[in-house]
Order: C-alpha cells, then structure tokens, then sequence
C-alpha cells in the first residue's frame, strides 16, 4: 500500500462538492452489519476551527446487539454503554488500554444496543491511529454525527468496484469465544483505487 497515493485521500474540506450529502439519521438505523458494509466508500469528516479534514473509510467493524459477546452492550446497560442504547447516528467514542480512544457510530432502534467502529480512513490505517489524527476524544461521544458537532459522515458518490470488499473477523476480541470468528469486520482490499477527494 502506498501511503504517498493514500495521502491524497485526505484533503481540505472548504470546497464541499454539491454533491455531498451528511448521512441521515435514517441510515444508521438499521442493522449494525448493514451500515458497516455501507460506510465503507463514505467520507468521514472533521473540523476543527478553519481546519477541516475529510478521508474515506476503508474499513469498519460491526457489533451487532446484546446477544454478540464482543460487543460492550452484552453486559448490560451502564454508564459507559448508555450511549449505545439511544439513538442511531450519534458517536460512542471510549477510551481502551488507557491510551486510545475508539470512534463507533450507534446503529439500530433506541434500546437495541448496537454499533459500528470506523477502523480505517484514509491515510490512517487502525482505529487508534485515526482518533488521534483526527483529535477524537470523549468529548464527542453522544454526540449526532452532524456538522453542528464538528464530526460528522458523507456520501460523495463513491462507488466501491466489485470485488473489492473483503469480509474477516473482527480484531483483537478473542475473549468472545465463537462471536470472535463471525466475519463482521469489512475492509477494502485496494484503498489504493478509491478516489481522490476534492479539494
């Protein structure tokens, strides 16, 4: 992979292309694997005072509900999985190994604990890596992934060639016994071929 041509993924976000569209609600409030297959080729994007960023993301996984033993919610309701239960469309960011912040997005009907984690976009490759480029932190999590936030996700048209989707299981969660080998992380396979975002 070269991360010369992956750079040019990443680009200043002033001249917004008409076509650009903020995910609505709407598409988040179906089934975690559903929205995990279709946000890869969508653009996430932050912006920060003046600076604005956008990448497309090439790689997610989904969580898919109480019953999935690598997803938080399958122990129940508390404090840190609330988020979780409420609306779809809005950020559950938390902290693991006390170094890295994670970014999801809820999925799915309130009360339906559910999520997806973007794991890759752009040039950063791995979850931890993207939210520290991006200055991701507890201070977005329940908030709507909308402009008003300064985080937020894009269609701009992208269309994913065919065959270039892989599904594997998802990373790093053996403690779920038989869930650890479901196929739910999504990744495309030539990030090299996605488009160069507008400038």
């Amino acid at each position: 992979m070269s991360a010369t041509r992956r750079e040019s993924d990443v680009r200043s976000d002033a001249a917004r292309p008409l076509e650009a569209r903020v995910l609505p609600r709407a598409f988040f409030r179906r089934p975690a694997l559903v929205v995990a297959r279709q946000l890869i080729g969508k653009v996430l994007v932050r912006r920060s005072g003046s600076r604005t960023l956008a990448a497309v993301i090439h790689e997610t996984e989904a969580y898919t509900g109480p019953h999935d033993l690598a997803c938080h919610a399958a122990k129940g309701r508390t404090p840190r999985t609330e988020v979780m239960f409420g609306p779809a469309g809005c950020w559950y960011v938390y902290f693991v190994y006390g170094i890295h912040w994670m970014l999801n997005v809820v999925t799915n009907d309130v009360d339906y604990p559910a999520a997806v984690l973007i794991r890759g976009a752009g040039v950063w490759d791995g979850p931890a890596k993207l939210t520290k480029a991006l200055s991701i932190d507890k201070r977005f999590n329940a908030r709507e992934s909308a402009r008003a936030s300064g985080l937020w996700i894009e269609d701009r048209g992208i269309r994913i060639a065919r065959g270039t989707l892989k599904r594997t299981p998802r990373i790093g969660i053996d403690y779920a016994g038989a869930w650890a080998e479901k196929p739910y992380r999504f990744v495309h396979t030539c990030p090299d071929t996605l488009p160069e975002l507008p400038t």
